[in-house]
């Protein structure tokens, strides 16, 4: 595990302390020409080496150092830097830094025998699957569940809400729901949507603001009901 910190401690002080935004500038502006992006896969790789404190894996900051430059470039390719390509841009140095911290602790001949044990597990394959659930097919239900009123509220409300916003809401507020019954905290259930209901209130006065309240009770509470039936169920079927 000191390996594996080691590690990310490098990451993060070569992505986020050692980066000031004039390198992040001059990345976006010159792409694969900008002498920044050398500079800064470089020290990627010096620190991966100083952090591990043993010269004879020189080689480990050279391969930390190739990826960075490779992901980096790929990001900086792409049209847009919004939230999705910093995230995959995060995931695959991640992943790298993971590979190569299972290669310095032999750990690969390890991953098959939990994977099988994984899979073979009733228990963690029902709770997998119950948080993918009501991450995306029950948003779909809810969503085809309220379409109509959907449709009605659009027309009085054009644009008074953050694009894809109550999506989020609704995937986050399921997963906590979900962990509060899973983790037998159902009381904090209350709270969430005590504060759901405060975030949510609007003046009464605004055209259409009861239809657009009376919308949004709906599709939480749909939302409440799957997700606490579910967690329900994968309590009754893990602790039976």
């Amino acid at each position: 595990m000191l390996i594996l910190l080691q590690l990310l401690f490098a990451h993060l002080l070569t992505d986020f302390v050692l980066q000031p935004n004039s390198w992040i500038k001059h990345k976006r502006k010159y792409k694969v020409k900008s002498y920044f992006l050398i500079i800064h896969t470089l020290i990627a790789g010096v620190l991966t080496v100083l952090f591990l404190q043993k010269l004879e894996w020189w080689y480990i900051g050279l391969i930390i150092s190739v990826t960075h430059f490779l992901i980096d470039w790929w990001k900086l390719n792409q049209k847009k830097d919004n939230l999705k390509y910093f995230l995959l841009d995060q995931f695959f140095h991640l992943l790298v830094i993971t590979m190569v911290w299972l290669y310095l602790i032999n750990g690969f001949s390890n991953i098959l025998p939990f994977l099988k044990e994984v899979f073979n597990s009733t228990a963690i394959l029902a709770v997998i699957g119950t948080y993918l659930f009501v991450i995306f097919p029950a948003g779909f239900l809810i969503g085809k569940a309220t379409k109509k009123w959907q449709n009605e509220i659009e027309e009085t409300h054009k644009k008074n809400s953050l694009d894809d916003a109550g999506r989020y809401i609704g995937i986050f507020e399921r997963i906590l729901v979900l962990t509060f019954i899973l983790t037998n905290n159902f009381s904090a259930i209350g709270f969430l949507i005590a504060a759901k209901s405060i975030l949510r209130f609007s003046d009464k006065s605004e055209t259409g603001a009861r239809k657009q309240t009376e919308y949004v009770l709906i599709g939480t509470l749909i939302s409440f009901t799957i997700t606490i039936l579910l967690g329900l169920l994968v309590r009754q079927f893990l602790f039976q």
